[in-house]
């Protein structure tokens, strides 16, 4: 997603706009996966296609659990840039929303099925937060 008339550098500061990173590569991907493995961080992943209207659709609600859960790495792939991706994650209809941790699938949601996602994201974030000073 290009921002208009905003300077690349600009958009890391800027209230950090969106906290969804679109993965162009296969070779991205494995970075991501990597860093993310690597920080014991969680990944959300959205597989979508540009044509595809469900998917568009979850854009928006994709960016708000963005907001919501910040302790998750959230990616995009379309499934027709990065297609090698898509088929080692056995994404067969868009959208699809693959919950991951350790590099191991915990989750996988075919559709656009907003409550269902929020849903399971919570229990997830719930199983998996890490305890504070208060029990």
């Amino acid at each position: 997603m290009v921002m208009e008339g905003q300077p690349q550098e600009q958009q890391q500061h800027h209230h950090s706009k969106s906290r969804v990173v679109k993965v162009d590569s296969e070779e991205s991907w494995y970075l991501f996966i990597t860093q993310a493995n690597n920080q014991g961080c969680p990944v959300f992943v959205h597989f979508g296609a540009s044509w595809c209207v469900p998917s568009l659709a979850m854009n928006s609600f994709f960016e708000e659990l963005a907001m919501t859960y910040q302790d998750i790495l959230y990616l995009v792939v379309d499934v027709d840039e990065v297609k090698g991706v898509a088929s080692k994650m056995e994404v067969k209809a868009m959208p699809t929303f693959v919950l991951m941790r350790d590099g191991a699938v915990l989750d996988k949601i075919v559709g656009a099925n907003p409550e269902e996602i929020r849903k399971r994201i919570d229990g997830f974030v719930q199983s998996f937060r890490r305890p504070n000073m208060v029990d």
